[in-house]
């Protein structure tokens, strides 16, 4: 393995580099303190208490490519990824809205099927949205609203040094036609199967198991990883062999590769075995693949080879560092 050609290939992979605008955004806009605001920016979710229940709200919005390539995965993702993102923070996803902008018909007809599929799939309603009927481009966003019990959401600005790192994937899946950086695991699976790997990481927040964690997206497991520690503002060192993969998959398609189900946690050593039990009993492979460590820098290591592939010290993934936290969590942490 040319664990240096790797890291090379990992970081100017435009499922990472991308991220790179998120803290330009993030910077625009004024801090403003709200004790009801538990975690904001650089989390899979906000967290919002409200009522004595945490409140989870994200969106995402598809990538253009995809739209034009397979608008039905583009359709049948925006409700995924969604889906994941409160999956991911240990919380029950509870209704989506999506906004639609077409200007050709064929597209638009193919992205709501895929959306029909995953909302039949998944049992997550789409409750209301908007719609451009009269665009120059195609588009679909969503965002999604959920729900965990006060106390047990899973964030990801809080891995800390000593944490190992796990990850869980499903390996149980395919790379689609023209789709090589997204293996999907959901799509020939029963929805009695994909609504219960759904409750995984809500299992683990009820246990408290897990310190930090996020799903598995574009930037692949390593960049994953990646906006994990930075938002904690810490780093790691990575087993490359130890990260569960299928073993016909290429090894550098496989790291890049968005996961139709899969997760990046850390947690104290002893409750490793307790985590990689309950992915098993869902359907997932996971494995400690590594450790956190205070020092800001990602290690790629194979045998005795070693690679910096991140020096979060130097460089930016997201920008979405402890600085971002909103100022009544930063005193928490």
């Amino acid at each position: 393995m040319d664990l240096e050609a790797l890291a090379a290939e990992i970081r100017t992979f435009p499922g990472v580099t991308r991220k790179r605008t998120i803290s330009n955004v993030v910077d625009f806009f004024p801090s403003i303190p709200q004790e009801n605001i538990l975690a904001a920016y650089g989390e899979d979710c906000a967290v919002i208490m409200h009522n004595g229940s945490e409140l989870l709200l994200a969106a995402d919005g598809i990538m253009e490519t995809l739209m034009k390539v397979h608008p039905y995965y583009a359709g049948y993702f925006a409700v995924l990824v969604n889906i994941h993102d409160v999956a991911a923070m240990g919380g029950i996803p509870l209704a989506m809205v999506d906004i639609v902008s077409s200007k050709d018909e064929k597209v638009c007809a193919e992205v709501m099927r895929g959306m029909e599929a995953a909302v039949r799939k998944f049992g997550v309603p789409i409750v209301g949205g908007h719609t451009h009927p009269d665009c120059e481009y195609n588009a679909i966003d969503v965002a999604i609203l959920g729900t965990v019990e006060a106390g047990n959401s899973i964030y990801s600005h809080t891995a800390a040094a000593g944490d190992e790192i796990i990850m869980a994937m499903d390996l149980d899946g395919f790379f689609p036609q023209e789709l090589p950086y997204a293996w999907d695991t959901t799509s020939r699976k029963s929805a009695e199967e994909c609504r219960a790997q759904l409750l995984l990481m809500n299992k683990i927040g009820k246990r408290h198991l897990a310190k930090s964690a996020k799903d598995i997206s574009n930037p692949g497991c390593l960049g994953t990883l990646g906006m994990l520690l930075e938002t904690s503002g810490a780093g790691g060192e990575v087993e490359v062999s130890k990260i569960p993969r299928p073993a016909d998959e290429d090894l550098s398609q496989w790291l890049k590769a968005y996961q139709g189900c899969g997760y990046v946690l850390t947690c104290e050593p002893q409750n490793s075995a307790e985590i990689i039990e309950i992915f098993k009993e869902g359907g997932l492979t996971a494995a400690v693949v590594g450790k956190v460590t205070a020092s800001q820098k990602i290690i790629l290591q194979d045998g005795g080879q070693s690679v910096i592939l991140f020096d979060l010290a130097k460089e930016k993934i997201t920008g979405c560092n402890p600085s971002k936290l909103p100022p009544n969590v930063k005193a928490k942490c």
